[in-house]
């Protein structure tokens, strides 16, 4: 009502005083009527705007109120199924957080915290580590099944881990003091994988992208490593006995400690940063040629 006489104040017998037509002086106030009607037009078409564009909003964040509430709900239902002593509800709620994780990047790294205090609780591996590589136990049972027969539950967790979208600022997996004997991991990337005094013995691990993977004081006796990336890998105290490695790019990685004796080292990629074992003559490897 008061910003277009504001912009556009009505015409005073002052303003008017060098007009000496009756018709022009009220051709001059009906103009300048429809200015003030214009303007008052716009103010209100622009108030409008503003509502609609308060309403959008509200409704938007009404919207990501339900679907919050909504993924919490589907959240917890599955980590409820987690508990259960059926594997068939435990895999259930595993494919649950699977979606969930799908669904909600900023959920991502909560799911990914929870599967692996998962695999750790449900397969846990107590035995202290053995720096002198003098083992009590066999790298395998006789007759054991591999991960996904032993722990269906747990295998299916790793391969979520292992397929999951990778943002470059996420929290590497911790999976250390873990039970892996035999698990399958081929191809799966696991780049700045955590995995300390665990047990990987046997694990299928060909193609795995395991760049800047702690592995220190690991037991990967008899693992299958044949063309995984390990750049710039930690391995110090790893039990590599019998591990297959044929290409595997060990460029920067220190086996300082390690133990590889039987290992099969054909064509496997090294450099000037990579760190062997005390005693241990790269010489007698065949060093490639560098590559990208």
């Amino acid at each position: 009502m008061f910003v277009p006489l504001v912009l556009h104040p009505n015409l005073s017998n002052a303003d008017l005083r060098g007009v000496p037509d009756a018709e022009t002086r009220i051709t001059l106030q009906q103009a300048q009527a429809q200015l003030q009607n214009n303007a008052r037009s716009t103010l209100l078409q622009g108030l409008a705007g503003l509502i609609l564009v308060a309403g959008a909003i509200a409704t938007w964040r009404q919207v990501q109120i339900s679907r919050h509430g909504q993924i919490t709900d589907r959240t917890t239902r599955a980590i409820e199924q987690l508990a259960s002593d059926s594997i068939h509800v435990r895999i259930g709620g595993l494919y649950a957080l699977e979606r969930v994780a799908k669904d909600s990047s900023e959920d991502r790294p909560t799911i990914t915290k929870i599967l692996t205090a998962f695999i750790r609780n449900r397969s846990p591996w107590t035995t202290p580590p053995q720096p002198d590589h003098q083992h009590t136990t066999p790298a395998l049972d006789d007759g054991m099944q591999r991960l996904g027969l032993r722990a269906e539950d747990v295998q299916m967790a790793l391969y979520i881990l292992g397929d999951r979208p990778r943002p470059g600022d996420e929290r590497p997996l911790y999976l250390s003091f873990a039970d892996l004997r035999i698990a399958s991991l081929a191809g799966r990337d696991l780049r700045r994988l955590i995995c300390r005094d665990a047990n990987l013995a046997g694990a299928w691990l060909q193609r795995a992208q395991l760049d800047d993977a702690y592995l220190t004081a690991t037991d990967l006796r008899r693992a299958h490593l044949g063309g995984a990336r390990l750049v710039n890998a930690r391995l110090t105290g790893a039990h590599l006995q019998g591990a297959d490695l044929q290409r595997a790019d060990l460029r920067g990685a220190d086996l300082t400690g390690a133990c590889l004796d039987g290992a099969d080292l054909t064509g496997v990629h090294f450099d000037q940063r990579t760190r062997w074992p005390m005693g241990f003559n790269p010489d007698q490897l065949h060093e490639p040629p560098a590559s990208s």
